[in-house]
Parts: C-alpha cells; structure tokens; sequence
C-alpha cells in the first residue's frame, strides 16, 4: 500500500479490530497528516496515528502494539538498527474462527479480528463490487426508516387519565361488571410518523452512488412505510410503485426501465418545479420529511433551484439534503446547485457508505 489513504484506512481497521473506538473523522485526520509528512519517516507516522487515532491513554499500549505488527509489515519501513522481535498474530473472523492453534509459547500475541461486515459498513458505495453490493442490501434492510412521530388528530384508548373519557369502553366495562362503572376508560390523541419524500439524483456524476442509494431506497419503500420515491434528472419521475415489491432486483429493474434519463444530466431546479406543482400542492409535502439524494452538480438554474428549495422548506416539517461527497477531505459545497439549496437545509449529512446511512436513519427518525 503507497497511498496514504488506503494505508491509514486499513490500520483504523486493525485498531477497530483491537477494541478501539476510532471514528471516520480520526481516520480523516490521520490521512491529512499521513499525506503531510510522508510514509518514509515511521517515527512520524507513528507519532500522526498516535495523535489522531488514540483517545485514551489506556489505548496507547494497544496502539503501540498494533503499529510494531501492522505498520512494518505493510509499509517495509522497519528501523534497520532494531531487532527483530517475535510476534504471533492470530487472525479470527467475525465468526470467532480463527487461522490456527496456540503454539504453546509464553509469547505475547496479537489477535486482529477481521470483520466483513464492518469493513463493508464503512466501505464507499463508489468501491463496491456487485456481491458486496447484493450483501450490503442485506444490511440496508436492517434500518429502520421511519419519520419523526407527531401528534395526529385521531384518538385512541390510553392508560393514563385525560379530559377525554372513552364513553364506549367505559359502558361496556359498566355493563360487564354489573352496570357499575368501576373503572373508567380515557382517549388521547394518537401518534403517527411522519411521511418521507425521497428524492433522488440519478444524473451521470451520482451513478457510482445512485445504484446503491437505489437498493436504500427500496428497502424503505419494500418497509410498508409511508415512503414517497421520486428520481431526480433531466425530469421528475416517481418510482413508488415500481419499488414496491419486495424482490429487490425485479424492483430495480422496473426503476431503472421507468428512468429513461439514468445516467444523463442534471436539471435539479426544473425537476423539483414539476415535484411542487404537480405533488406537494396535493399535500405530499406538508408536514413531511423531505430526503434530497445528491451531490449537488446541476446544469440548470441555480436560482430556480433556489426558488423551489425554499418551496418545499415552507410545506416540509424538515429538509434534510444526503451527499456522498461530503466526507472527502476538504469538501466545500462550492457547486452551484449545493450552494443554492445549502440555506433551505434542515440537516446536512453523509450519505457513502452504510454507516452513512445509518446516521441518516437517525436524523429522520429525530426531530
């Protein structure tokens, strides 16, 4: 491994494996710095991981130990003048197999778990293979996509004591108990979740991401939620129905059939127009939670754009805007659609990888 990325990625999830709790942004910093100074100075980069990686002074014994066995190995940067120091390492998958017995010495070693399932977590969607994406549909479908719970005009039967008396259970525990009213039965207002508007870009620069975010997507739809799908071109095109079956690659394949513009250009603005006019005056988006997919490349006009953001930020109960590229180092929503729709944002958020979405889950779910 040269690249300092793919390095400082592969040792976070050594540490992972160790017991540490190292999140994206240490990996984040740990690249910057590992990029800053180069991989030809071990000392430096032992001193950058341990900086940005290690939290707790506890860890750092662990972390020592890790780097001596992970880091030499991989990068061949071991000091010629120190001697070699015997280290058994034990491989165990997230199965808890590992790759072979107890060689009956006093010697300390290494055990690195290795997990599938958390490294596809935190894998980007623009680096999956096909199985790892049939796979991470398995972990889509674990989310629960669900919007905020609000209050909702109709009553129902509660245990505690309101100001609204059930008179129609109240008689009919009466007349059981010998016309006495004995105990007296009360209604509260009942609690509903929120509807949610999905909108996703499906333009040329979103295809590494919109395959995935598309198996996302269905999988809340398939969910039996109150879930509205729209794909977001050079037009507007509702995918609701055709993803509401739940064999996910017949769903797909009537998706992707309806969207004649997959894979095209861009005219967030002008699709969003059609969204409000034809959908959010019937009531789609009122009291909803609005889900735009996008990485905010738009060839349209970034005033429209702007116009019919601030549209749907009136109806809707919350806007919450997913890009992929937020989590590259450096990133600035410098491009003419992000910056646009940036001030009628409720919640800006990840949206690269599962772990991305399951964060996501978490903001819907929140108000």
């Amino acid at each position: 491994m040269n690249d300092a990325g793919e390095l400082a990625v592969a040792f976070t999830r050594v540490l992972r494996g160790a017991g540490l709790d190292v999140p994206i942004s240490a990996t984040i910093g740990f690249t910057e710095a590992l990029a800053a100074l180069g991989l030809d100075d071990r000392e430096s980069a032992y001193w950058a991981g341990r900086a940005t990686l290690v939290q707790r002074p506890e860890h750092f014994d662990v972390f020592d130990r890790a780097f001596a066995v992970f880091w030499d190995h991989i990068t061949g940067t071991a000091a010629p003048d120190d001697e070699p120091e015997q280290q058994e390492v034990s491989l165990a998958t997230d199965d808890g197999e590992g790759d072979g017995g107890s060689t009956g010495s006093d010697d300390e070693s290494i055990e690195l778990r290795f997990s599938a399932t958390e490294v596809l977590r935190h894998k980007d969607f623009a680096d999956y293979t096909a199985d790892e994406l049939a796979e991470a549909y398995a972990l889509m479908q674990r989310l629960r996509l669900v919007g905020s719970p609000r209050r909702s005009l109709r009553l129902g039967p509660t245990p505690a004591h309101t100001h609204r008396p059930d008179l129609r259970r109240t008689v009919r525990a009466a007349l059981r108990a010998g016309g006495e009213p004995i105990r007296r039965h009360h209604l509260t207002r009942r609690t509903r979740h929120r509807r949610l508007v999905l909108l996703l870009d499906v333009s040329g620069s979103m295809v590494p991401y919109a395959r995935a975010l598309l198996r996302f997507v269905h999988a809340a739809v398939a969910g039996r939620q109150k879930v509205e799908v729209f794909a977001l071109g050079t037009r507007l095109t509702r995918l609701t129905r055709d993803l509401a079956t739940r064999d996910p690659d017949e769903a797909l394949r009537r998706a992707t059939a309806r969207m004649a513009d997959f894979g095209g250009g861009t005219r967030l603005g002008q699709g969003l127009q059609t969204f409000n006019d034809e959908w959010g005056q019937r009531g789609m988006a009122r009291g909803a939670i609005v889900v735009f997919m996008s990485d905010g490349w738009d060839r349209g006009d970034p005033d429209q754009l702007g116009e019919q953001m601030a549209r749907v930020h009136r109806a809707a109960h919350k806007v919450v805007w997913v890009n992929p590229l937020k989590v590259t180092p450096g990133y600035a929503p410098l491009a003419r659609g992000m910056a646009a729709a940036l001030p009628h944002i409720d919640a800006f958020v990840e949206g690269h990888s599962i772990a991305a979405l399951e964060h996501l889950a978490t903001v819907i779910s929140t108000d």
